[in-house]
């Protein structure tokens, strides 16, 4: 787990993890996240420590043992962990999340029908707009694919990019962070439908006033420039207090890929 204290405040201060769904390597995720914490913690008051995992599945265990304070989660890990072990939802990111299936820019195929019998790169079997979304909308049309998972967005985008796989699943705001070069490697080849952003959230544990404080903080960070600045390094359009019926709509489709999980947890 890669684990780093972002806030040097005094020792009685409140000190949280915070776990980042792993959409890209640990090291790209600091960068554009260290300096968000920073500022986010400074302005609640609170010590956050920025943590990770090395994949999503391994993101998933942890979030399903409750083990991050505050967590950015995608939306259908929302709707699984909200149940158990009951984080609550404090804010999120505007409009809506679609996903993303990309080719080499270079690409001869120009309709996913093209992909019939393809094998296709997918970040995990949990990741929403990425690969839960895709795959559904692949299924929809009658296309058969074979899913290959390649552990974050990121590897998707390597390996499409390098012609291991015709096509993987991504998200906008991963895409758009591509160093420029890179994303001029690829270009997207369908978009899929919109659903609620993901969620930050708080595990239980955390007082109410401590999560009021990161929320209110949080929020505050689009009314400066400083903070809107560090939103935008993420890509990440403007956030708004978030209601956990914000993600009824991911729970109407009914998904069910981590239930063996939830029931593994203690």
């Amino acid at each position: 787990m890669l684990a780093l204290l972002v806030v040097p405040l005094a020792a009685s201060a409140t000190e949280l993890s915070f776990g980042i769904v792993p959409q890209q390597s640990a090291s790209t995720l600091a960068r554009a996240w260290v300096p968000l914490l920073e500022a986010l913690g400074a302005r609640a008051g609170v010590a956050l420590r920025f943590e990770t995992a090395a994949d999503i599945p391994t993101f998933e265990r942890r979030l399903a043992q409750g083990e991050y304070d505050l967590a950015y989660m995608n939306p259908y890990h929302y709707t699984v962990f909200a149940r158990d072990p009951g984080y609550r939802a404090l804010a999120r990111a505007e409009g809506r999340l679609r996903g993303v299936l990309v080719v080499r820019a270079d690409s001869p195929l120009r309709e996913v029908e093209s992909l019939q019998g393809a094998t296709l790169a997918f970040p995990a079997p949990a990741a929403f707009a990425a690969s839960v979304l895709i795959r559904a909308e692949l299924a929809q049309r009658g296309i058969t694919f074979t899913p290959r998972y390649v552990a974050s967005h990121d590897s998707v985008y390597r390996t499409v990019s390098v012609g291991l796989y015709p096509a993987g699943g991504g998200v906008v705001r991963t895409l758009e962070a591509l160093d420029p070069p890179r994303r001029a490697e690829l270009r997207v080849l369908m978009t899929t439908q919109g659903y609620t952003r993901h969620a930050f959230a708080s595990h239980p544990r955390v007082a109410p006033e401590v999560v009021a404080r990161v929320r209110e903080a949080m929020l505050g960070l689009a009314a400066d420039a400083e903070g809107q600045a560090l939103i935008e390094t993420l890509r990440m359009p403007r956030l708004v207090v978030a209601e956990d019926g914000d993600w009824d709509d991911v729970r109407a489709l009914g998904i069910d890929l981590l239930d063996d999980l939830r029931a593994e947890a203690p």
